[in-house]
């Protein structure tokens, strides 16, 4: 069983993501910018309404070495590669929040681009 002050919290944040419909549009609105601000630089992210946006590398090497480049920049955008994907398919994992402004999307869109 979860400890009780456990299941409070989840209780509180099952009721916040509920009724929080202004926190939902903001992460739905970066969810958008991100998406059309990497198929304008030609990157392919794969399908996904959710927070997680998996942009496809392709090689374990590239996946790895953008995902370093990103970090030096201040990104945190973990590689994900074989075997939790299949061989040629190794991508970068961006997660968005509703914490996120559109300045932190359009810099990471920036620093995407640099890094490619």
């Amino acid at each position: 069983a979860l400890p009780p002050a456990l299941a409070a919290a989840t209780l509180t944040a099952v009721a916040i993501a509920r009724s929080d419909h202004e926190r939902r549009a903001r992460l739905h609105a970066r969810i958008a910018q991100f998406r059309d601000g990497a198929r304008t630089l030609n990157f392919p992210v794969l399908a996904s309404r959710s927070a997680i946006q998996p942009v496809l590398l392709g090689s374990t090497e590239a996946a790895l070495m953008a995902s370093s480049r990103l970090a030096q920049r201040g990104f945190h955008v973990p590689a994900v590669r074989p075997p939790t994907v299949p061989a040629g398919q190794a991508r970068l994992r961006v997660t968005l929040s509703a914490a996120h402004c559109e300045a932190d999307v359009a810099a990471l869109l920036d620093a995407l681009a640099a890094v490619a």
